[in-house]
């Protein structure tokens, strides 16, 4: 199977009707069907080694790349890059996982060195 040993994180859309995977490993994210048809796949060379992904309660994806040192947002279709919402310039370096909480309207980091995590306030 294709996913077999290339899946690092996985998320689901509110709707249920899409899968997404980071393969940090073959630095792409992967939409599959519920039926597991593969729909797209991701590759950006500003997407370094994949890691973090969430998908919000409006079906936003975000996903991290640890060594391109970023969070990403991806369109819900899994095919184009949206916006990027920080750098290291921002203070991410070596992300891991990222989500978003509507009850705070924060995108929360976390990251590899020195086991930190930073929050965004979103509007």
């Amino acid at each position: 199977m294709l996913l077999c040993f290339a899946v690092d994180r996985c998320a689901v859309s509110p709707t249920g009707d899409r899968l997404y995977i980071t393969s940090y490993k073959q630095a792409r994210l992967l939409t599959l069907a519920r039926d597991g048809t593969l729909l797209a796949t991701y590759t950006d060379p500003a997407l370094r080694n994949p890691r973090g992904l969430h998908v919000t309660p409006a079906g936003q994806v975000l996903v991290c790349g640890c060594w391109s040192a970023n969070v990403l947002q991806v369109g819900w279709e899994g095919e184009s890059k949206l916006a990027t919402l920080a750098t290291q310039e921002d203070g991410v370096w070596n992300p891991r996982s990222v989500c978003y909480s509507s009850k705070t309207s924060s995108i929360i980091v976390g990251l590899l060195v020195d086991d930190n995590i930073l929050v965004f306030r979103v509007e």
